[in-house]
């Protein structure tokens, strides 16, 4: 499995916006077969922070993924909203908790 964190700050005001759209997307995004897991986290100390964590089946669910209309559509929202750009990190996952697992 791939695993990909997309770490994000928003501006001020637009948390809750952001919260709505990434939910959207989340729940098209679980609905694709490749994708493993979809997890939204708010910075506990700044709201304005959140990381996404993505589980891909492989590279090629992850392509699959930025081509849905769920994801064009979350792009087209949160865009406006964000402070600065996004940071991406992508990891293999070599370990996880049951159920994770493909």
């Amino acid at each position: 499995m791939r695993l990909l964190l997309v770490r994000i700050r928003v501006l001020e005001g637009c948390e809750e916006g952001f919260i709505a759209a990434t939910l959207a997307n989340q729940a098209g995004s679980l609905k694709e077969p490749g994708v493993r897991r979809f997890e939204l986290l708010q910075d506990e100390a700044d709201k304005r922070r959140f990381v996404l964590v993505e589980g891909y089946r492989d590279e090629v669910a992850q392509a699959a993924h930025k081509e849905t209309a769920h994801y064009a559509a979350w792009r087209r929202a949160v865009e406006p909203m964000m402070a600065e750009p996004r940071v991406r990190e992508l990891y293999s996952v070599l370990g996880s908790s049951p159920g994770l697992q493909e």
